[in-house]
Order: C-alpha cells, then sequence, then structure tokens
C-alpha cells in the first residue's frame, strides 16, 4: 500500500433514490483508494437540489455503507445545510458572475452547439446586461475568450498568448482531458432558475472546505471537472488530483441510474453483501480469490486496488 501522509478522499451520493449496484462500484473505488493510500474518506450527501431529493434515501445509503462495512471518517456532510456557504462564494466571484434572463427554450433555440455531457453551449446572450423586460432567472459564470463584438462591431480578436479558457488536466485513468470552456461548455449555471445552486459550484466549495486532496468518481462527471478547475482557479482554491472509473451500465448501454431502472443494492444476509461486493471490485477488474466474509474481502480488495492504480 502507498504512503501518504496527507490523502483526503470522499464519496458524495446524490439522494435521488436507493444505492444501486453503480454507485456502489463509485464508492468501492472511492473508499479503495483513500485506504490504499492510508488516508481518510468522507461522506457527502449532495442534496443541494432538493427538487430531486427522495425522503430516506439519504439514510439508507448510508446505513447500506455501515453494512458493506463501508466507514466514513467525521461527520458527514449534507449540501442543503450549505446554502450560504455556496452563497458566499459567489459572492467572491464578483465581475466574473452575471444574471443571466433566458428561459430553456431561448437557449436551446440559440445554442452554439452541444457540450461533451449533453447541455446546449450557451452563446453568452445576457454576457452584457438583461435584455429590456427580462428579469434574472439563473446566475452564470463567465469563461474565458467567448466571442462578443468589439466597438466597431467586429469579432474579438482571440488571444495569441496562452489560451486562458483551456482547461487540462492529468487525470490518474484516462490521461491528458483538455476542455475549451467557451466552445464546449460556454458561460456555465451557477445557481439555476429553481433558486437551488448547481452542482459545478457546490463540488468545488465542499471539496475545497473538506480538505479533499483526491476525488474518485464516475466517468460520466469526467466532462464537468474542466468547469470545476475552472471555478477552483477563479476562487484561489487548489486542484485535487482526479480518477474517473468507469461507470456501469444496463444492456441498453445506458448508464445504471434510477431513471434506467437500476435495482437497489439491498443484501439480506452477509453473503449477500459479499456478493454485491464481488460483483462491483470484478467490474473495477480486480483481481481477488473468494472470500469467505465482507471483512477478508476488504483485506483483499485494498493491495489488490493499489496494485492497479498505483
Amino acid at each position: 500500500m502507498q504512503n501518504r501522509t496527507h490523502y483526503i478522499g470522499r464519496f458524495a451520493p446524490s439522494p435521488s433514490g436507493p444505492l444501486h449496484q453503480g454507485s456502489l462500484v463509485a464508492a468501492m473505488a472511492s473508499y479503495l483508494d483513500a485506504k490504499a493510500h492510508r488516508g481518510h474518506w468522507l461522506a457527502r450527501i449532495e442534496d443541494v437540489d432538493e427538487g430531486r431529493k427522495v425522503p430516506g434515501a439519504a439514510e439508507a445509503m448510508l446505513a447500506l455503507l455501515r453494512t458493506l462495512r463501508m466507514d466514513w471518517d467525521g461527520d458527514v456532510v449534507w449540501q442543503s445545510q450549505r446554502k450560504q456557504r455556496y452563497q458566499g462564494a459567489a459572492d467572491q466571484l464578483g465581475a466574473h458572475v452575471y444574471p443571466c434572463g433566458c428561459n430553456r427554450r431561448e437557449i436551446a433555440d440559440s445554442r452554439l452547439g452541444t457540450a461533451p455531457d449533453g447541455s446546449a453551449i450557451y452563446p453568452g446572450t445576457c454576457r452584457n446586461g438583461l435584455a429590456p423586460g427580462k428579469t434574472m432567472r439563473s446566475l452564470r459564470v463567465r469563461v474565458p475568450d467567448m466571442r462578443v463584438p468589439d466597438a466597431a462591431g467586429s469579432p474579438a480578436h482571440p488571444a495569441i498568448m496562452a489560451d486562458p479558457g483551456l482547461i487540462a488536466f492529468i487525470d490518474r485513468a484516462a490521461g491528458r482531458v483538455a476542455q475549451h470552456l467557451a466552445t464546449e461548455s460556454g458561460d456555465f449555471v451557477l445557481k439555476r432558475a429553481d433558486g437551488f445552486w448547481a452542482y459545478q459550484l457546490a463540488v468545488v466549495v465542499d471539496d475545497a472546505e473538506q480538505g479533499v486532496t483526491d476525488i474518485v468518481r464516475g466517468a460520466d462527471l469526467i466532462d464537468s471537472t474542466p468547469r470545476q478547475i475552472y471555478l477552483q482557479q477563479l476562487l484561489g482554491l487548489p486542484t485535487p488530483r482526479y480518477l474517473h472509473v468507469p461507470v456501469v451500465r444496463n444492456a441498453d448501454g445506458e448508464k445504471l441510474s434510477k431513471q434506467t431502472g437500476a435495482l437497489a443494492v439491498a443484501p439480506d444476509s452477509e453473503a449477500q453483501a459479499l456478493g454485491a461486493l464481488q460483483a462491483a471490485a470484478a467490474f473495477l477488474q480486480l483481481q481477488l480469490a473468494p472470500a469467505g466474509s465482507v471483512r477478508a474481502f476488504w483485506q483483499a480488495a485494498i493491495p489488490a486496488w493499489a496494485n492497479r492504480f498505483p
């Protein structure tokens, strides 16, 4: 096992339904990485989107982690209790943030394209102020190098020096990942029209405050990482190391989720718990001999992970 004196990882599920096998894979990856580094593993409930929260789902997830002997360090953090923190970060961004009065249809009709995560690339309609008759619906952050007309009406010249809008990082699994925010994201939302703070801001604020050094999560979130790094830069926060693991998909190739009918992990016995853990480990391509108990499983899985992701 690796010997790092300072490692803090975390598992941060959204309580929109029960923990399923895809979520278990993400939890296991982050847990094993923390244990392989002899670090701390935190639990955070990302319930900032209170409209999608299923009553009792978060408590059931935490109880399941205990059943699977995935014990976290410290207290559980709940995003729904941290709205003032997010407001403070938005205030700190100052002129980098502006109100947007566009609705979904207007954005869809005028979008510059589609981002890698499927969202519409915002064209910057409200960058220079709300149009007459428009009221604020959301709050957006400016990204560098958005093409806007200059005083003479001609397109602004692109920067000749290093491009501040190109965000690149090294993922421990995928290698170098780069994204140009202006052309692949656009000015993105910090506070939504429904009044909830956006995931991109909340996760950056929480990771920094909890001292998270390493983020291990599903590959479906890799396209969000450049936006989060950009916010870290604007707020003067450190950038963690990243490791994005493959996501579990169903027979139709869809990511497992509540919407795609993913079944809950709900073991009634240690044998069933062990079976769920072994299935998740097999998906992560860990070479493990059969274990007779959950405790024995973890004793074998931690060094196996350290060998797989040194």
